[in-house]
């Protein structure tokens, strides 16, 4: 199976990408770069002589953090995801998908160009109120696609989340100093990584992810998935889709919000856009277990936030959590 990466001999790729008949009649590739600051995948910009498109691989690890195993087929699952999203109005929140090559856990799609992604809101502490409502508008049209019966459980790629969001920050001693992050985050994490109440409710809360549901989920509606190109939005990365429950994205949403702005509003202001049926509690809940583990867990935000201000976000999610 073909491996791609920026150091890969340019007359391989050719020949593979011909045998494909994804290239264009005499189109010649002239360079490689590197698409952006991939977490999970190995992403390639091809330059050619006419045009430029990008190429995305899964690995059986995370391409990241490559000690962490990740299964393969990640992005079948993303294919699948995009394939189920006919509606008119969402085309233009996403790549275009040019190909897909399942042996090769390859996808072939657009270049969208000088895009940022948007975790530069964790610096800026706002969010432009146009921006907001296009991702809520987005994300309700997502949950409202019908997704195929045969669409993938994805079960492999939740049962790995559901370690890194419901369990392993609660773990009292999970091998990870929060210290090596910042000083005194290890301190300041311990009671709730001992907290009874807390951790039963996030185990329920963790058993309902891993449970099957009826809606077209994103399953990682975060900034980092969030791409922005003057005025308009993109939505990527959809690896960790399901059919779950809609609640799951909103909280994953409200939380990224909330960490950026330190505004605890955005769960009622959330819950009031977005127009499809949902239970309120349960996205506070989300939002809560999403806040705490992007702080004391092992996934970490590109986040500049003083001891006292984690405090005061950890302490607002416990009240979140505990409060239904």
């Amino acid at each position: 199976m073909i491996r791609i990466h920026e150091e890969m001999p340019i007359e391989t790729l050719q020949a593979f990408l011909a045998e494909r008949q994804w290239l264009q009649p005499n189109e010649k590739i002239d360079r490689l770069s590197k698409a952006g600051e991939g977490n999970m995948n190995v992403v390639l910009k091809v330059h050619t002589d006419q045009r430029s498109f990008v190429l995305k691989q899964s690995r059986e690890y995370v391409q990241k953090y490559q000690d962490i195993s990740a299964p393969i087929e990640r992005i079948a699952v993303e294919h699948a995801f995009y394939s189920a999203l006919k509606h008119q109005d969402l085309q233009k929140h996403l790549p275009k998908i040019l190909g897909f090559d399942k042996d090769a856990y390859l996808l072939y799609m657009e270049d969208l160009g000088d895009c940022k992604d948007m975790t530069y809101l964790y610096h800026q502490r706002n969010i432009d109120q146009r921006q907001l409502n296009t991702l809520v508008e987005v994300l309700h049209k997502i949950h409202s696609s019908k997704a195929p019966k045969d669409f993938p459980e994805n079960m492999e790629m939740r049962q790995l989340n559901h370690q890194h969001i419901f369990v392993l920050p609660f773990m009292e001693d999970n091998g990870f100093s929060l210290d090596t992050v910042q000083q005194g985050l290890q301190g300041l994490a311990a009671p709730y990584k001992s907290n009874p109440e807390l951790k039963s409710v996030i185990s329920e809360l963790g058993k309902k992810y891993l449970s099957q549901g009826d809606t077209l989920l994103h399953g990682d509606y975060y900034p980092g998935s969030w791409m922005s190109k003057n005025e308009e939005i993109f939505v990527l990365d959809p690896e960790f889709g399901f059919l779950g429950f809609p609640e799951f994205d909103l909280g994953v949403m409200a939380a990224h919000l909330i960490i950026a702005t330190h505004d605890a509003t955005f769960v009622e202001s959330l819950s009031k856009t977005y127009p499809g049926k949902h239970d309120k509690p349960l996205v506070a809940q989300i939002a809560s277990v999403e806040i705490m583990r992007r702080l004391i867990g092992l996934a970490q935000l590109p986040l500049e936030r003083s001891i006292e201000e984690k405090e005061s976000l950890l302490a607002l999610a416990e009240k979140l959590i505990l409060s239904k």
